[in-house]
C-alpha cells in the first residue's frame, strides 16, 4: 500500500500559468505610460498646428432643373423608363444609347468651354499660382462637384473656394454660363428653319415691291384697271355706239328724203352722225385723235388684246408674291413659336447658396486622428522594443539580425558613421 508521503513526493511541480501576450503588452505600455503620454501630447501640437494651417474651404450649392423637349432621346428614354418596371427602363435607355437631358447638362457643366470662361472671369490662373491654364482648369474641376438624380432629373451643383462670396459667384457664373452655351450651341431644326423662312421673307418682300412698282407704272401708262372689266364695259359700250349710229344714220337718211340736204334738222342729224362715227372710231382704236385734251382715259377696243398680255403677266406676278409673302409669314410665326416651345431654359430650383459655415477642413478630426496616430505608433515601437530586449542572445532572431547589421557594416561602412563625424565626406 503507497502512503500518503509517497504520493506527495511522486508529483511534479505546478509552474505559474504565463500572461496572455495582450496582457504583457498592456504592462509595458502603462509602465512607459509617460512616455507614450508625451508622443500623444507632440502628436496633438503637430495635428492642430497642421489643422490651423490648411486654408478653409467653403461650398456653394445650386440646384437647377434641366427642360424636357418634344419627343426626342429624352422623352423616349423617359417612356421607355414608364414602361419598364424597376430599373429595366434605365438598362434599355443605356443599351439603346438613348441619353436624357440632364445627362447632356451635366456633361455641359463639366465641359471645358465653361470651365475655361470661368477660370478667365476669376482669374483662377493666378489665385491658383498655375503656370498654365490648363492646370487651372484641372483644379477647378477638382473644386466643383456635379451630380444628377436619375429619378428627378434634377442636377445639383457643388462649388468649393477658399473664399465664400468668390465661391458663390462662382456658382452662379456656372449657371449664367451654361445658358450662354446652350443658347449657343442650340441648333435645333425650328432654329435653323425660323432663319430660313426670315430670309425668304426679305427676298420675296423686295420682289413683291418690285412687281407693285412694275404693275403701277404699267397701269398708269396704259390706263389699265382691270383689263377683264374694262374689256367687258368697251364692247357694251361699242354696241351701244354702234346702236345709236345706226338709229341716227336710219333718221338721218329719212330727213334727207324729206327736208333735202340743206335743212337745218338734217345738218344737225349729219353733225350727230358724224360725233357718234368719231366716237366709234376711237373706241375700236381706229380712229386719230387730234389733240391730247381728246384721248380718251381709256385704252381702245383694239389696244386691249395687246394690253392685256402684259398686264395678265404682271397682275399675276404681283399675285403670286403676295401669296407667297402670306403663307411665309403664317409659316414664320409658326416657326417662332415652335422655336419658343423647343427653346432650353433651365429651371433653377435653388440659386447658390450663401456658405455660413467651413466645409473643410475637419479640424477636429485631424487634431484626434493626428494625437491617437502618434500615441499609437509611440505604444506600438515602446512594445516591441521592450519585447525584442526580452529576447535572449541564443534567440534565432538576434542571430538573424546581427548578421545583417554585420553584412551592412561590411559593405556600406559610411551609413554607420554619425554625421557628426563627417566633414565634407570624410571622417574626423
Amino acid at each position: 500500500m503507497i502512503s500518503t508521503d509517497q504520493l506527495v513526493s511522486s508529483e511534479k511541480p505546478i509552474r505559474p500559468a504565463a500572461p496572455r501576450p495582450w496582457v504583457r503588452r498592456a504592462e509595458i505600455g502603462w509602465e512607459r505610460r509617460r512616455t507614450i503620454f508625451k508622443a500623444a501630447l507632440c502628436g496633438l501640437i503637430v495635428s492642430t498646428a497642421i489643422a490651423f494651417l490648411i486654408p478653409k474651404q467653403y461650398e456653394s450649392t445650386a440646384r437647377i432643373m434641366p427642360p424636357e423637349q418634344g419627343m426626342n432621346p429624352a422623352m423616349l428614354a423617359a417612356l421607355s423608363g414608364r414602361m419598364m418596371p424597376g430599373n429595366l427602363g434605365a438598362l434599355a435607355g443605356s443599351v439603346l444609347g438613348i441619353r436624357n437631358s440632364s445627362e447632356i447638362f451635366a456633361e455641359l457643366l463639366q465641359s471645358r468651354s465653361v470651365r475655361e470662361r470661368i477660370v478667365d472671369r476669376f482669374n483662377l490662373q493666378k489665385l491658383y499660382w498655375n503656370r498654365y491654364k490648363q492646370d487651372s482648369i484641372k483644379k477647378l474641376g477638382k473644386r466643383t462637384d456635379v451630380t444628377e438624380d436619375r429619378k428627378t432629373g434634377i442636377i445639383t451643383l457643388i462649388v468649393m473656394d477658399t473664399d465664400r462670396r468668390r465661391a458663390r459667384d462662382m456658382a452662379q457664373a456656372y449657371l449664367d454660363e451654361l445658358n450662354m452655351l446652350v443658347a449657343r450651341v442650340n441648333t435645333s431644326a425650328a432654329s435653323r428653319e425660323r432663319q430660313f423662312i426670315e430670309q425668304r421673307l426679305v427676298s420675296v418682300k423686295a420682289d413683291l415691291n418690285e412687281a407693285e412698282v412694275q404693275l403701277s407704272n404699267f397701269s398708269s401708262k396704259n390706263a389699265t384697271l382691270d383689263v377683264k372689266e374694262q374689256t367687258k364695259a368697251m364692247v357694251d359700250a361699242t354696241a351701244k355706239l354702234e346702236g345709236e349710229l345706226i338709229v341716227a344714220r336710219s333718221e338721218l337718211s329719212s330727213l334727207d328724203q324729206i327736208y333735202g340736204p340743206e335743212n337745218v334738222r338734217v345738218r344737225a342729224s349729219r353733225a350727230r352722225v358724224a360725233q357718234l362715227d368719231q366716237e366709234m372710231n376711237q373706241a375700236t382704236g381706229y380712229g386719230k385723235v387730234a389733240a391730247v385734251s381728246d384721248a380718251p382715259p381709256y385704252p381702245s377696243l383694239r389696244a386691249i388684246p395687246a394690253l392685256a398680255v402684259q398686264w395678265a403677266d404682271l397682275y399675276r406676278r404681283v399675285k403670286t408674291q403676295e401669296t407667297i409673302f402670306e403663307l411665309l409669314t403664317q409659316e414664320y410665326e409658326m416657326a417662332r413659336i415652335e422655336e419658343a416651345k423647343s427653346s432650353a431654359n433651365i429651371g433653377v430650383i435653388d440659386t447658390p447658396s450663401w456658405p455660413e459655415r467651413k466645409s473643410f477642413p475637419p479640424r477636429l478630426i485631424i487634431m484626434l486622428a493626428g494625437t491617437l496616430l502618434l500615441g499609437a505608433g509611440c505604444f506600438a515601437l515602446v512594445v516591441r522594443r521592450a519585447e525584442w530586449s526580452a529576447l535572449a542572445e541564443h534567440d534565432p532572431r538576434k542571430q538573424l539580425f546581427s548578421v545583417m547589421i554585420f553584412d551592412l557594416k561590411r559593405d556600406h561602412p559610411s551609413w554607420f558613421v554619425p554625421w557628426r563625424a563627417q566633414k565634407n565626406g570624410h571622417e574626423l
